[in-house]
């Protein structure tokens, strides 16, 4: 299957295909940037399918800890070594966290080079690889230091997952339910109802949850709009990671804490029911999700919400379900009332 992602506000088009890949020939030098888990397991039959003038392998550690300017620095370091040039390409081969870096690594080498993302985790698959945004962390919060930088083209192979633990499976699913509950009720109750582990189910909702994501991308390739819709969950989800040092939860892991977080700002607000937060929840559970942190200290926890890159003018920008399948974006919310919030998660 291909999905096709044409940009308004750019020139850039590209594909995105589900188990349709094959060879990838280039003519000049190709980079791949993984990791060792991901090259020890798969780098042997992609290599089988990459054809170009010199293929070189730069591996990077695995982890968000690690999704860091000193990280980039040290691939820019191997990429300059190899002498890659500006008609060289780089391949992202891993995760979220490898795709997020090799894409802002890509926007930045000699002011920009081309490069393919083969994302090989179900949360890679259904939202990091497509759309374009790039970036690392830092001390401040996460992703504050990147760019909007598109793929020349997404290979999304189902075979990947089959290697992932129970749990970086599990942490996929959170960003399909984000998709499901922002944008499209009957995908949410298919997931219900639904064996996520029938191979053809997890297909269909691959192809569902890029295409949705696809679809918003379109509409607002840099996120002056709609596609902060996106981060649905991700506002508290951002805090609770920069809080443990990335070194805690798989970030979708945080995301399921943070849709439970944003839901209950949402029923606070009247803009879900019980029963609809409570159906939520019991999905994210059904998935092996968390969906409970501890906050220690209210005040810092709130605070932290201001570095969020939505958050404008000293508002904080919240991104909430009204009602499954429909979503509402809010910026005047009771500062009391958001604390009142935060503090069933103490």
């Amino acid at each position: 299957m291909q999905i096709d992602v044409r940009l308004n506000c750019s020139e850039k088009n590209y594909k995105v295909y589900v188990n349709e890949l094959d060879k990838i020939q280039h003519k000049g030098k190709i980079a791949i940037i993984t990791n060792p888990k991901v090259s020890g397991l798969h780098l042997k039959s992609l290599l089988e399918n990459i054809v170009c003038d010199e293929c070189f392998v730069v591996s990077v550690p695995d982890g968000e800890q690690y999704k860091n300017l000193q990280t980039c620095e040290n691939i820019l370091e191997q990429l300059f070594i190899s002498k890659l040039d500006r008609s060289s390409m780089l391949i992202s081969f891993g995760g979220g966290v490898v795709s997020d870096i090799t894409g802002f690594v890509a926007s930045i080498y000699q002011r920009g080079i081309k490069f393919i993302n083969i994302p090989t985790t179900l949360l890679s698959q259904v939202d990091a690889s497509v759309g374009g945004k790039t970036g690392v962390n830092n001390k401040f919060g996460k992703n504050l230091i990147g760019s909007f930088y598109q793929p020349e083209v997404v290979y999304c192979e189902t075979k990947f997952l089959k290697t992932l633990s129970q749990r970086e499976f599990s942490a996929g699913l959170a960003e399909v339910v984000k998709m499901a509950v922002m944008f499209d009720k009957d995908f949410f109750d298919f997931m219900q109802n639904s064996d996520i582990k029938d191979k053809n189910i997890l297909e269909e909702i691959i192809k569902k949850a890029i295409k949705l994501k696809a679809d918003i991308v379109m509409q607002d390739e840099k996120e002056l709009g709609i596609r902060a819709l996106l981060n649905y969950g991700h506002t508290f989800a951002h805090v609770i990671e920069n809080e443990t040092k990335y070194s805690v939860y798989l970030h979708g892991e945080a995301v399921a804490i943070g849709i439970n977080m944003a839901n209950e700002l949402s029923l606070r607000l009247g803009l879900i029911t019980q029963d609809e937060k409570d159906m939520i929840r019991n999905l994210l559970v059904k998935f092996n999700l968390p969906v409970s942190y501890k906050i220690e200290d209210i005040e810092r926890f709130y605070n932290a919400f201001f570095l969020d890159k939505k958050s404008q003018n000293n508002s904080i920008k919240f991104i909430l379900a009204n009602g499954i399948g429909k979503n509402i974006i809010k910026s005047d919310i009771d500062k009391d009332l958001i604390c009142e919030v935060l503090s069933e998660f103490r």
